[in-house]
C-alpha cells in the first residue's frame, strides 16, 4: 500500500515548486489496465501530478508558499478566508487583495483542479452527481445528497480503484491514479458553493422541520477509490475539512465517514490519528470463501482480521463502526450468513457496531442483482434477533449511476 500523496512540492507543508501547467493532456491509462479476477493493485502511477493548491498545505505551509512567491505572509490567511470560509469563486470578489498581486496569488495557489464535464440530477433534485475531469484528463465523480436536516457529499479519493471488487463498476475499471489532497477537498468546496447558491433548495424536503441555512454536514469517502490506499492525501483532506475556518471548512469530524474494504494496517493507523471519524467496513460476506471472491483484499486480510481491526478502531476512538453489506441475490443473502455475521460481531462485544445492508445497485454487464425484498427482510430480521442494530441503507441516485458501487459506470 502506498502512503505517498501526489502533491507537487517536497512535502504537504513545504513551499511550491515552479507553477505546473493545468492544460489537459492525454488520459493516462490505468496502471495495469482492466484487472484480472482477484488482482489487487496498490501502486498508482506517479506521473502527471496536479498543480499545488492552497488546500494541499497546512497554514504554516501556505504562509511559506506566499512568501516564496514574493508576497507578505498574511496574504495566506486572506486567501484561506476567501476559499474555506467565504467560498469565493471569482478572484474579483477578493477585494482585500491588491489587484496588482491578486492574479498571481490566485493562479499559483488556487489553480482550477476540477473541470465540470457533466451534472446529473435525481430524486426530484435532491441528488446531484458531478463528473469531473482532472488536470491530466482522468475522470472522477462526486455525489451531493440532501436529506431532511443534513446534506451529504460522497467524494472520490482515487481515479479508479485497485481493489477489484467484481460487483463494483469503479473496481472493474482498474486504478488510474491517486488524487491529491486538494482534489479531494475541492469536491467538498464545490458542494458548499452549490448550497450557498441555493442549488439544492427543495421546497418540500424540510416540511415540518425548522429551516436553517444549508451547509454540507456530512462527508463520506465512499466514491471512487479506496481512500486508505491513498492514506496521506485522504487524512490531509480530512484535516482541511475539519480545521476551524478560515484554516479549513470547520466541519465536525463526527460527520465524516471513512469507508474501506479492510486494509487492516491502515485501519489501525487511522485509529491513532486523533480524528473521530466514523469507520465503515465494506464486508459483504461473513465467511472467507465467499469474501475472497467478492472482496479480493480478503486474500490479504481475512474476515476475522478485518472485523478485529474494526473493533480495535472502536476501542481506541469510542466511535461506533458501520458494517456495509451489499445484498446480492443468491450470493451472500442466505439466512445462515446473517446468523454468522451477527455471531461474529457479537463475539467482539455489544454496542460497538451497526450493520447497513445495501440492496445491490445494478452495473453494466454484471451478472448479479439485488436480493428479493422478502429475503432482505429476513436477513435484517435475523441480525436484529441477535441484537445487532441494523438499518437498510437508503439508495440514492441509482438512475443516474450515482449510487453505491456505480460510480464510473457511465463515464469510464
Amino acid at each position: 500500500m502506498s502512503d505517498d500523496e501526489p502533491a507537487t512540492g517536497p512535502t504537504a507543508t513545504g513551499p511550491p515548486k515552479a507553477a505546473a501547467t493545468s492544460a489537459p493532456v492525454a488520459l493516462p491509462a490505468p496502471s495495469r489496465g482492466r484487472p484480472k479476477p482477484g488482482e489487487l493493485n496498490f501502486t498508482a502511477p506517479r506521473a502527471g501530478k496536479p498543480p499545488q493548491h492552497l488546500a494541499d498545505l497546512d497554514p504554516a505551509g501556505r504562509k511559506t508558499a506566499v512568501e516564496i512567491l514574493g508576497h507578505k505572509g498574511f496574504r495566506a490567511k486572506q486567501l484561506s478566508t476567501h476559499y474555506f470560509e467565504r467560498l469565493v469563486e471569482s478572484p474579483e470578489q477578493m477585494t482585500d487583495l491588491p489587484k496588482s498581486i491578486r492574479d498571481d496569488l490566485v493562479s499559483r495557489l488556487l489553480p482550477q483542479l476540477l473541470t465540470p464535464i457533466r451534472t446529473l440530477t435525481a430524486d426530484n433534485g435532491r441528488t446531484i452527481k458531478s463528473v469531473w475531469r482532472l488536470h491530466d484528463g482522468a475522470l472522477v465523480e462526486s455525489v451531493l445528497m440532501r436529506y431532511p436536516r443534513r446534506v451529504t457529499i460522497c467524494v472520490s479519493s482515487q481515479a479508479g480503484c485497485g481493489m477489484n471488487c467484481p460487483f463494483c463498476a469503479t473496481g472493474q475499471e482498474g486504478l488510474t491514479r491517486n488524487m491529491s489532497t486538494a482534489e479531494i477537498v475541492e469536491q467538498v468546496v464545490h458542494a458548499a458553493r452549490l448550497l450557498k447558491r441555493g442549488t439544492l433548495d427543495v421546497d418540500d424536503i424540510d416540511a415540518g422541520a425548522q429551516s436553517s441555512p444549508l451547509r454540507v454536514s456530512n462527508v463520506v469517502f465512499m466514491g471512487m477509490g479506496e481512500a486508505l490506499a491513498n492514506y496521506n492525501a485522504a487524512i490531509a483532506a480530512i484535516r482541511r475539512i475539519t480545521e476551524p475556518s478560515p484554516d479549513g471548512l470547520g466541519m465536525s469530524a463526527r460527520g465524516i465517514t471513512m469507508s474501506t474494504v479492510g486494509l487492516v494496517p491502515a485501519i489501525d493507523k487511522l485509529a491513532l490519528e486523533g480524528i473521530p471519524v466514523t469507520l465503515a467496513l465494506s464486508l459483504h460476506a461473513p465467511d472467507d470463501k465467499l469474501r475472497d471472491e467478492l472482496v479480493p483484499i480478503n486474500t490479504r486480510w481475512s474476515v476475522d482480521e478485518a472485523i478485529d481491526a474494526a473493533y480495535r478502531y472502536f476501542e481506541v476512538t469510542g466511535r461506533r463502526v458501520s458494517i456495509e453489506y451489499a445484498l446480492i441475490r443468491d450470493m451472500n443473502d442466505q439466512g445462515w450468513r446473517a446468523d454468522l455475521l451477527g455471531t461474529k460481531l457479537n463475539a467482539r462485544g455489544r454496542g460497538w457496531v451497526h450493520v447497513n445492508p445495501i440492496p445491490l445497485n445494478p452495473t453494466p454487464g454484471s451478472r448479479w442483482t439485488a436480493s428479493d425484498p422478502g429475503v432482505q427482510r429476513e436477513f435484517v430480521r435475523r441480525l436484529r434477533a441477535l441484537g445487532v442494530p441494523t438499518t437498510v441503507r437508503d439508495t440514492r441516485g441509482s438512475d443516474i449511476d450515482g449510487a453505491c458501487g456505480q460510480l464510473a459506470a457511465a463515464t469510464a
